[in-house]
């Protein structure tokens, strides 16, 4: 063969190579955007199954633990999975992403960089949380703490909500997650189509007005906020769908009490693009039947996505849910049942036009991270029933992106 012949075939593989590589990459290079209640992109219908992996950003602080979170997203990856929710915080305490406030631990960040690129790398898209309503990894307790050491007068951490000086130190974190150009992939996070939407807080809850009504006001603050530095990213709540006081009769779906939350006056604030739902039945109603907490769970789903489709027009995430080793008479079939019940009805609301875009289960994790277990953690490699159940709604839900 001559040196011209080869010279000549090297360049077509290098531009095939080029092609095949750049193809996965054209498919997910549009943002997630909302179209009614449905999420679309580049224009096209967009339903997904999905998962959380909240360890992420700490497991990646350790360099030699890295292939936890590569491993995690390639065996999502193959089993469909393509939208992952997990921390963009960890405040005070060892591992801290923020160390005080506005003060980071560069090498933590460059974790998060790492989860961002291998989310990319994987076709998996992220959900990024920004604080947590809990004490793990900070929370607003945090928050609270830090102020009360500046010699700030703090009455419960519910201050959060209202006080100008911890909100200012929520919005600095926000603002540098968001503006935060990633050192693997040299793109800025607002400008990364990988990241399908922001969370204002996992699971925000608020002892101090059970109304409803001073989340509402902090909702409409910081959404407006992360709207006028990125308008390119969907943005949520975080909230588990607790009903407050602005529809009376809807509080019956509650599980006998409230949070703080109002699941239809906090997503009709404008800049929020769609709703999320949580469902602990095993927690909430502990101590009653399977099939009791299984009739809740179902009225859940049905109220909300109802609600989504007629009240708020919005689309709908069940964006955590699971059932615990730690639970009376676990096995592993009564999961698999509890999963293939709940994917029942996501698929079966999305095929009927409802307002659900998917589900994300509670919770993927790699092999070898025992320390990490809260009972509803699922190694795929390890539970292949579970994976084979998972892969089979993931084909159900993107069959339906090409209806």
């Amino acid at each position: 063969m001559t040196s011209h012949r080869i010279t000549s075939l090297f360049g077509i593989l290098f531009l095939l190579a080029l092609f095949c590589e750049a193809r996965p990459l054209a498919r997910r290079s549009g943002f997630i955007q909302t179209r009614g209640t449905q999420f679309v992109q580049n224009g096209s219908p967009f339903f997904f199954n999905g998962f959380n992996s909240y360890w992420m950003m700490n497991v990646a602080s350790d360099p030699n633990q890295r292939y936890k979170v590569s491993n995690v997203f390639r065996d999502a990856a193959a089993a469909g999975l393509t939208v992952c929710r997990t921390w963009a915080f960890s405040d005070g305490g060892s591992q801290a992403l923020q160390i005080s406030p506005g003060v980071y631990d560069e090498r933590v960040f460059q974790a998060l960089d790492f989860v961002v690129s291998e989310a990319r790398k994987y076709g998996v898209h992220l959900i990024l949380s920004f604080v947590n309503n809990y004490n793990d990894y900070g929370g607003k307790a945090q928050y609270a703490n830090w102020a009360r050491g500046a010699g700030l007068p703090i009455n419960s951490e519910d201050d959060f909500y209202t006080n100008v000086v911890l909100k200012g130190y929520y919005k600095n974190h926000v603002k540098r997650v968001i503006t935060r150009i990633n050192t693997i992939t040299g793109v800025a996070y607002k400008d990364d189509s990988t990241i399908m939407a922001w969370e204002l807080m996992n699971e925000p809850r608020c002892q101090a007005d059970y109304s409803g009504k001073t989340l509402n006001g902090w909702v409409q603050e910081m959404a407006s906020y992360v709207k006028s530095m990125d308008n390119k990213h969907l943005l949520e709540i975080g909230m588990e769908g607790f009903y407050g006081d602005s529809v009376i009769d809807r509080k019956q779906i509650n599980p006998g009490y409230q949070v703080g939350t109002d699941y239809i006056s906090n997503n009709l604030v404008k800049e929020i693009d769609f709703a999320t739902i949580h469902a602990y039945p095993g927690v909430w109603l502990s101590g009653q039947s399977d099939e009791s907490q299984m009739t809740f769970l179902q009225r859940w789903m049905i109220s909300h996505s109802t609600d989504s489709q007629t009240r708020l027009k919005k689309p709908l995430v069940f964006a955590e849910f699971g059932k615990s080793k730690k639970e009376p008479g676990y096995t592993q079939d009564s999961r698999d049942s509890f999963l293939n019940r709940i994917y029942a009805d996501i698929y079966n609301i999305a095929r009927s036009g409802g307002a659900m875009g998917g589900g994300l289960v509670w919770q993927i994790m790699a092999e070898g991270m025992e320390s990490y277990y809260d009972g509803y953690e699922i190694v795929l490699s390890q539970s292949p029933s579970t994976r084979n159940l998972i892969a089979g709604h993931s084909r159900q839900m993107a069959a339906l992106s090409h209806m």
